[in-house]
């Protein structure tokens, strides 16, 4: 983890966006709210499906358009609010001080297209200069990974590259240009087990080194253990629990972080069938009118499938959506 967490980097005020289809409104995102210190991890878990990639794509103005689009909320990045941004404005800002890793290396590089052709196409836009300096750039960006033999490798096709590396070479792009908030969507599913352990120890080793804030997406609650200083729990576009890793683990509060976490095989425990959360996640263009939770919730009440809880403190930095807790 970061040896220091600094002031707000990123501060997402109550952000909602929708996709408009032929089914109906789709609430991809729906109200989240969340902050982002320098120096810190924070890890958001979920279902698939539950608007964490769509949150991530909101925050850098990706959104999949015509469909998609950001109806409400403040993204605010050092102060400055990113959707009253002009397009232009945005693509300063993207690379340069927030930027993302994407999930799979196979699909975030161009097989065309050498390594080194492009790092070079991520930096020239924020920094100007020669062929040579542009190169040279770029072999830095690949030391800063830990790419062996850089000054060679720069030369090369993603297929000349395994899965671990082209993984660094997309991390590389994303950290090029220096940015002070790295969003990465799941970088390490296509990994191995090994490979993985080496990626996360690298992120951790440039994070303190530079200071970087991460928003670290993922469905692996062992990453969240090594990797993150808070965590926020999603669940059909909500943002229902969010606290540090001691207390997510320590003290769940939120029945579906509960389930979350009972999802998890114990080594230590012997069991004849692993745990698994009964039902399905709600529709997003057809949401229950109360609780998202409420119909695969153990503990479910009549004022759950009526009326949306609102956040609960729990502790000093942890809160949940959950009407238990009113009575705590």
């Amino acid at each position: 983890m970061a040896t220091q967490v600094g002031d707000v980097v990123l501060d997402v005020q109550d952000l909602h966006t929708y996709c408009f289809t032929r089914l109906g409104v789709v609430k991809a995102v729906d109200g989240v709210s969340f902050h982002l210190r320098q120096g810190e991890t924070l890890g958001v878990v979920g279902e698939s499906g539950c608007g964490k990639s769509m949150t991530a794509l909101s925050l850098l103005r990706l959104v999949p358009r015509p469909a998609a689009r950001i109806v409400q909320g403040k993204i605010l990045l050092q102060g400055e609010n990113l959707l009253e941004k002009t397009e232009q404005e945005m693509r300063e800002i993207r690379g340069r001080r927030i930027s993302m890793i994407l999930q799979d290396p196979q699909t975030s590089l161009n097989p065309v297209f050498t390594v080194g052709n492009q790092l070079i196409e991520a930096i020239q836009h924020h920094h100007k200069g020669g062929a040579k300096a542009l190169v040279q750039r770029a072999i830095t960006a690949l030391k800063q990974v830990r790419v062996a033999a850089p000054e060679r490798r720069v030369d090369d096709f993603p297929h000349q590259m395994s899965g671990g590396m082209k993984q660094r070479v997309v991390g590389a792009i994303a950290l090029s240009c220096e940015p002070r908030v790295i969003i990465a969507d799941e970088p390490t599913t296509s990994l191995d087990v090994t490979i993985q352990a080496q990626y996360l120890r690298l992120l951790r080793e440039i994070q303190q080194e530079t200071g970087l804030s991460i928003i670290f997406i993922t469905h692996d609650f062992g990453i969240v253990a090594k990797m993150c200083d808070r965590v926020m729990v999603m669940y059909a576009g909500k943002s229902v629990e969010t606290g540090s890793v001691r207390d997510i683990f320590n003290h769940p509060s939120h029945p579906y972080t509960q389930a979350l976490l009972d999802s998890v095989p114990k080594l230590e425990e012997r069991t004849a069938r692993l745990f698994s959360i009964d039902g399905q996640p709600p529709l997003l263009w057809k949401l229950p009118e109360g609780c998202r939770f409420a119909p695969r919730c153990p503990y479910t009440e009549a004022r759950c499938e009526t009326e949306y809880p609102p956040s609960f403190p729990v502790s000093e930095g942890h809160s949940a959506d959950c009407w238990r807790l009113e009575r705590a």
